[in-house]
């Protein structure tokens, strides 16, 4: 204990290696609840503040390297931690940090500063704090992403942020439209194909394509059922174009996109028919039995997994149900409405996303899972495997596999010898 530091006379180089070294603390959530002697709790969150506060003014350094370091550190705070009073204070000063390194900075800077902006919403929920930060920010997002000059990373990241934001925060319908439509322009681009392929030809443009659609198909699963009916009379039937795109990520994000739609569609309309549906189910069954040989193997089983899913919604009209886990709760993802909204926001929150469905009051209310459940500390203790219990769970584990192996290697041997 000597007297705190302050941060700001740092030099450059200083700076980054502090930062540095503290983002390793907030790479992953389990660090927070690993088994250990007791702490101030009081204390800790007073230390992990200081150490934010530290960063927050790091973000306004003159060093492009220590304010990319300082939004990647607190990226990985606001993901593992619910730091909603601290945040709160300070939303303004983050907002104008977050604007700044968007406007101002290179691809990787603003890549870090819109994925801030996405967990800084995330932590705050929706409400009138978040729609001033809205505000602020998406003209600055919807800007970058219609730049062309700006890098395809950045324009990405800002799709991407520009869609979940607006999905937490607004509540104004024109909004939601005006930032759709800014999301369709980019990419309804992928619709065009190339005059001299059959298919889609991948571009260097085809990652912010795939952003856009994924975060335009966000916005759609909480817009109006009239709106809802004109999007899928705009897009179902050229949707189908991008399941021959060269890229994987862009077929799957449009399959997957295609039994959203599908799903929708048949919730409006209980009668609603799809005029080339077997051409559709013929394109999709190819893909979902997909062998060619110059594709990867692990390319190949990806696709083939997510087209058997998606031939089924579209064909049968079924789901497979998944079930997440998350401290002792659970939760059923049964729909592909329900698909889409989790794995969009698994993507921002990392590893942190069990530890936010079981705390953030947003992501629960999303997800209509009531309030937060409240254990006291035997419970607690009762549901927790110590360190040692679980080194013994993995040496076990591990030499009954060990074993398991050897015993088909001995066989396999013996019928070589055999022949």
């Amino acid at each position: 204990g000597g007297q705190p530091r302050n941060v700001q006379p740092f030099s450059d180089e200083d700076a980054s290696i502090e930062t540095m070294s503290h983002c390793s603390g907030f790479s992953d959530p389990a660090s927070f609840t690993e088994d250990g002697p007791e702490v101030d709790e009081e204390a800790t969150q007073e230390d992990l503040e200081y150490k934010l506060k530290g960063f927050i003014d790091l973000t306004l350094d003159k060093s492009a390297k220590t304010r990319q370091a300082a939004l990647e550190s607190l990226k990985s705070a606001f993901s593992s931690k619910i730091l909603y009073e601290f945040i709160m204070e300070r939303r303004m000063t983050l907002t104008d940090s977050i604007e700044r390194c968007i406007k101002k900075g290179k691809s990787d800077e603003q890549c870090a500063a819109a994925g801030l902006a996405c967990l800084l919403c995330v932590q705050m929920g929706s409400g009138i704090e978040s729609e001033e930060v809205f505000k602020t920010l998406g003209p600055v997002l919807k800007k970058i992403v219609c730049d062309g000059t700006a890098s395809i990373q950045a324009r990405q990241a800002c799709a991407t942020c520009l869609g979940i934001c607006c999905f937490i925060v607004t509540d104004d319908i024109t909004e939601l439209y005006s930032t759709m439509e800014c999301l369709e322009n980019i990419f309804t681009k992928a619709y065009q194909r190339d005059r001299d392929t059959n298919g889609v030809s991948s571009t260097h443009n085809t990652v912010l394509h795939v952003s856009a659609l994924l975060a335009w198909t966000l916005l759609l699963t909480i817009c109006p059922v009239t709106e809802v009916k004109k999007k899928i009379e705009m897009h179902l039937h050229k949707l189908p174009s991008l399941l021959s795109c060269d890229d994987l990520n862009m077929r799957i994000a449009a399959g997957e996109t295609l039994a959203l739609l599908f799903e929708l569609a048949r919730e409006t309309d209980a009668d609603f028919l799809y005029e080339d549906m077997d051409l559709l189910t013929e394109k999709l069954r190819a893909l979902a039995t997909d062998g060619n040989k110059h594709r990867a193997k692990v390319d190949k089983r990806k696709q083939r997994s997510v087209f058997r899913d998606v031939l089924r919604a579209v064909e049968e009209r079924d789901f497979p149900t998944e079930m997440v886990k998350f401290g002792p709760e659970r939760m059923y993802i049964d729909c592909w409405v329900k698909k889409q909204t989790y794995e969009t926001f698994k993507e921002i929150l990392g590893s942190g996303m069990q530890y936010h469905l079981q705390s953030n009051d947003f992501l629960r209310n999303v997800f209509e899972l009531g309030p937060p459940v409240m254990l006291d500390a035997a419970t607690l203790k009762t549901m927790k495997i110590s360190r040692f219990e679980r080194h013994l769970y993995n040496s076990a584990a591990f030499k009954a596999r060990t074993k398991a192996r050897s015993k088909c290697r001995d066989k396999r041997a013996d019928v070589g010898e055999f022949f």
